[in-house]
């Protein structure tokens, strides 16, 4: 997702760079980065967290096993219906303002995310905390390249880059420990909590540091495209909440009508999208992008591929923990090793990525697949005495795998893009990953709790449910595997 809101705001803003730099003061641009920094890491915890602690809200809120799924998949689908938008409104009102607006909104949404009192108050939060993401995400690099020269980009860049990937590798840990220790009584309201005092103290830094950025205003030439944002995101929501509810509600025929009339509005989204652009109105995406034959592949491989990623850290929670009885913390723990291995990959993938091209994609994948049947197979032989060790190294092996796809797939897939495409290009990628994560742990979840059933801690139904979810992630690998022979087999220079 960053990679892809890098090259958006570079495109898009390329005679931007530094222009503001002296309105936030050289002296004070670097803790100007840390407020911008500190929304980036914010969403990026808050994108994963809620998965160590969906078991215990559960036993606490009560509801069906999708609330579980819901909790996590409410923030991913927001993020990707609000994603479309939010780079535009930056363009139109501002970065600056927008950025400010967003993070006060996402402190406010995860204060209510804290205080929920059901289950469906939480699932509101969250998908209000993911709105709100999408609105903060696509500013943060914009601003980053109105603070610094171009010279001073890549250290920048070098700070941004360890930052996300340690926060991505800690922060389940920190989710499982806060739950665990039970700070003042709150569980798992504390992983909601600590966004309070966090996001405040980088509203107040941000307000008196960051550079203004004029936006084009209502009178300019950006407008927002409501009805298409609207149809996009109603599109996708009649296709994820079948998958997320279909179990729970004994899949009545009115769900699978759900499914079918999202094809039916996605197909209404894109005559709406030529029509505006014939009119000489700016359209949510940009239609000439789909002519690209590897482009069209590439956002296929990332639905695949991240529908993967959605069920996995998920599923093997809550196997731990209902399943195996783990505690939050003992469960963040035993999953860590995956985001350690993500950790190295990524920096295997960006650094192979220019040479190897689609290689490094098919390798990762191949790696990632090892990982997982590895996995399996410990299920299988240590059954329900499986330990935080017995994971270890197939977890660090997945992980490497993923690492090694997510961070070039931005790259690779936009090789073929023409550059008055981009903004809209990159848009429709970040998007796609945002619902083929909603769509992963809507789809691998309902696999995981139709073989769970009814039956609690029973600790052979779960492992059995947990092989199964392996090896249809395995399914899934396979078909990215497949659609990534179809991807530019160069990375974009």
């Amino acid at each position: 997702m960053s990679a892809a809101a890098v090259t958006r705001s570079a495109d898009r803003e390329a005679t931007g760079a530094g222009e503001n730099v002296g309105a936030a003061g050289r002296k004070l641009r670097w803790v100007a980065f840390g407020a911008v920094i500190t929304a980036a890491v914010m969403d990026l915890l808050d994108s994963t967290i809620a998965q160590v602690a969906a078991p215990t809200i559960r036993s606490e809120l009560g509801g069906s096993y999708a609330v579980i799924e819901w909790v996590t998949a409410a923030y991913a689908l927001a993020m990707a219906v609000g994603l479309l938008t939010g780079g535009r409104l930056g363009d139109i009102f501002g970065r600056r303002r927008v950025l400010l607006t967003g993070m006060a909104g996402f402190v406010l949404a995860s204060a209510a995310c804290a205080a929920a009192q059901s289950a469906g108050e939480l699932i509101g939060a969250r998908a209000a905390q993911g709105l709100l993401g999408a609105i903060m995400l696509p500013q943060v690099f914009g601003l980053i390249r109105d603070m610094f020269e171009a010279h001073e980009m890549g250290k920048a860049f070098s700070v941004y880059g360890p930052v996300m990937g340690l926060s991505a590798m800690l922060g389940p840990i920190a989710a499982g420990g806060l739950i665990s220790a039970n700070v003042l009584g709150t569980g798992w309201r504390m992983i909601f909590l600590v966004n309070v005092p966090v996001g405040l103290a980088a509203l107040a830094l941000g307000a008196r540091t960051l550079p203004g950025s004029a936006g084009s205003g209502t009178g300019g030439a950006r407008r927002l495209d409501l009805p298409g944002a609207l149809l996009a995101g109603a599109a996708m929501f009649l296709l994820v909440f079948p998958l997320a509810q279909g179990h729970s509600l004994g899949w009545p025929a009115w769900l699978f009508g759900m499914m079918a009339a999202s094809v039916l509005v996605l197909a209404g989204f894109g005559w709406y999208q030529v029509r505006r652009q014939r009119a000489g109105r700016d359209p949510l995406v940009e239609p000439s992008v789909f002519r690209h034959r590897p482009y069209s592949a590439g956002i296929v491989f990332s639905v695949v591929f991240t529908g993967s990623l959605g069920g996995i850290v998920m599923i093997f929670n809550v196997f731990l923990q209902n399943g195996l009885g783990f505690t939050p913390w003992h469960s963040a723990v035993t999953t860590a090793p995956w985001a350690a291995g993500a950790f190295v990959g990524s920096a295997v993938g960006g650094i192979a990525m220019a040479k190897l091209g689609r290689r490094v994609l098919l390798a990762g994948l191949v790696v990632e697949a090892a990982g997982l049947a590895g996995i399996y197979a410990v299920l299988r032989v240590a059954g329900g005495g499986v330990s935080t060790v017995d994971l270890l190294a197939p977890m660090v092996i997945g992980g490497i795998g993923m690492g090694m796809v997510f961070v070039p797939l931005f790259d690779i897939v936009m090789a073929g893009v023409r550059p008055q495409e981009m903004g809209s290009a990159s848009g429709v990628l970040q998007t796609v990953n945002s619902l083929g994560m909603s769509l992963g742990i809507a789809g691998i979840g309902a696999i995981f709790f139709a073989l769970v059933g009814g039956h609690g801690q029973h600790v052979p139904v779960y492992l059995h449910a947990a092989e199964w979810t392996a090896l249809a992630t395995l399914v899934l690998l396979a078909g990215s595997f497949v659609i990534g022979f179809g991807l530019p087999k160069r990375a974009r220079s």
